[in-house]
């Protein structure tokens, strides 16, 4: 909107560390993790270091083939190294194309097939995993480690002379990155640097006043995520000290912070969730925390009251942000530790003026209320431009500019969005699953996941996981779910059996065909 377009002249991903090196030459990204393409740089490295790396794998890629305008999809194991590659393909002015690691080999083969002959740039590990048809499909295959016959290894290319950046129009697409999964074979969502620096602006505005001077922010964000660009694009650009993680075990988390007394927090809401613990260590690691900051869910209220309690600054900040791949943060609320944990836990915030617009239509002719939700679309200039190959489905969700979120919910006389449900996770007649969960994470501290989901004979289903995996007493959940729609009881599993996607979400709908399964 407005805003968003005065002066958008693109993020230029490309030149991202270049212009941070200019800024704030001292400044410095510690890792928790060694970089495949650089296992010899360390986990302590300047931003200058960073942008000299990126401009190497550059002209790697460059002297591989790689040209301006080509999709280099991104496919390897977990790291940091993901989102510098994708800097680097962009400083050649080709497009980088981000698939999670957690991605199984016949998806991401069709996600290559889709993109059209891309080149691929992988790992042993992950290419090993991958279906043979995939060098058929791809241009080229770059290996980041490891050998194969059919492939080109980039550490074969060291040493390649330079190659100038090639900065591509702002409308042209700088970045694709795939959507969540959660209904199927994810999509591929097409952004531009224009696009891109409509979603950096209402981050960083919002975000000013709150951080008044420098602060050390530790990010744990999927690397394939396009969060992770503006991100570090607003941090770099203000001299913040970057701690990038890989690992969100609570134990070693606990560790890295009370070494770093990081000020600034940004991560996923089920990462959050784990890090409850962390607010009994009496080392307090999250004692400097000034600002939590959550962009991909509603957070829930137990989660947000544990740890801002657990902050020692005067007055810290929660910081929501809901949004979605394909049109970036659009609403956004901030919490202080006053927020009860028996607070509303579906009420989201309110768009940003000038930059987003937020409405909510009606499914069935009546006004859109708590008790009959609408559908809820938003407007931004920060909306990518296309499904790659999947243009009438992108087409669908556009009704004269406004975006089809896949939520439902209501706004208040005030303006406020609340979020109740997916459209594919409503439960007829059952209410909001989110705001049960909210409740049932409240009343149950042991728990660390709960999903309410529709079972076969359309009866609520709880799926439950607890901390250590200890088993739930019957009477302890009876006692909990008192004055809360019927439900069926509950199934608890362990952690790791519930499937997820690259943010961390779990995938509601793949969780009850497996449960569906089951019962058949």
């Amino acid at each position: 909107m407005f805003l968003q377009r005065v002066g958008n002249r693109g993020i230029g991903l490309g030149r991202l560390l270049d212009r941070a090196a200019a800024k704030h030459p001292t400044n410095v990204v510690i890792l928790d993790h060694d970089l495949d393409i650089a296992p010899e740089i360390g986990r302590r490295v300047t931003v200058p270091e960073l942008a000299d790396l990126v401009d190497d794998f550059a002209s790697r890629l460059w002297a591989a083939g790689v040209r301006p305008g080509e999709q280099v999809v991104v496919h390897k194991s977990d790291g940091f190294d993901i989102t510098l590659l994708a800097l680097a393909t962009a400083r050649i002015g080709a497009v980088p194309a981000l698939l999670s690691p957690k991605l199984d080999g016949p998806t991401v083969l069709a996600l290559v097939r889709r993109a059209g002959r891309p080149h691929l740039v992988t790992d042993g590990t992950k290419l090993a995993a991958l279906p043979d048809e995939v060098f058929g499909e791809a241009t080229s295959v770059l290996l980041t480690s490891g050998r194969h016959a059919g492939a080109v290894e980039l550490r074969a290319l060291a040493g390649a002379p330079r190659v100038a950046p090639v900065d591509n129009p702002p409308d042209q697409p700088a970045l694709i990155t795939h959507t969540s999964g959660t209904t199927g074979i994810p999509k591929l969502a097409v952004h531009t640097g224009r696009t891109l620096q409509a979603r950096y602006r209402p981050q960083y505005l919002v975000t000013r006043p709150v951080l008044l001077r420098r602060e050390t922010i530790a990010i744990h964000v999927s690397f394939v995520h396009s969060r992770l660009f503006t991100a570090l694009a607003i941090s770099l650009y203000r001299g913040f000290p970057i701690v990038v993680m890989v690992d969100s075990d609570p134990a070693r988390t606990a560790d890295l912070f009370a070494r770093m007394r990081p000020g600034i927090l940004e991560a996923h809401p089920n990462s959050y969730l784990a890090w409850e613990e962390l607010a009994d260590d009496p080392r307090g690691p999250l004692a400097n925390v000034k600002l939590f900051s959550s962009t991909f869910d509603a957070i829930h209220p137990r989660t947000v009251h544990r740890l801002l309690h657990a902050s020692k600054r005067r007055l810290p900040l929660w910081g929501q942000l809901y949004g979605q791949s394909e049109i970036g943060p659009t609403v956004v609320r901030g919490y202080t530790r006053h927020r009860s944990p028996d607070a509303d836990g579906r009420c989201v915030g309110m768009a940003f003026p000038g930059m987003t617009g937020v409405r909510v239509v009606s499914r069935n002719g009546q006004p859109p209320s708590r008790e009959n939700p609408g559908y809820v679309e938003i407007r931004s200039d920060g909306r990518v431009v296309t499904y790659l190959g999947e243009q009438e489905r992108y087409d669908k969700q556009l009704s004269d500019g406004w975006w089809r979120m896949g939520d439902v919910g209501y706004r208040t006389r005030w303006g406020c969005l609340h979020l109740l449900d997916r459209e594919v996770d409503v439960i007829d007649g059952f209410g909001s699953t989110l705001a049960v969960e909210d409740a049932l994470f409240n009343r149950l501290p042991q728990l660390s996941e709960v999903v309410i989901i529709p079972g076969v004979d359309g009866r609520a289903v709880p799926v439950i996981a607890t901390k250590s995996d200890e088993p739930l007493a019957p009477g302890t959940w009876r006692s909990a779910v008192k004055g809360l729609p019927p439900m069926a009881d509950p199934v608890q599993l362990r952690h790791e059996e519930l499937p997820q996607t690259a943010t961390t979400k779990i995938k509601r709908l793949e969780l009850a065909r497996r449960l569906g399964d089951k019962a058949a």
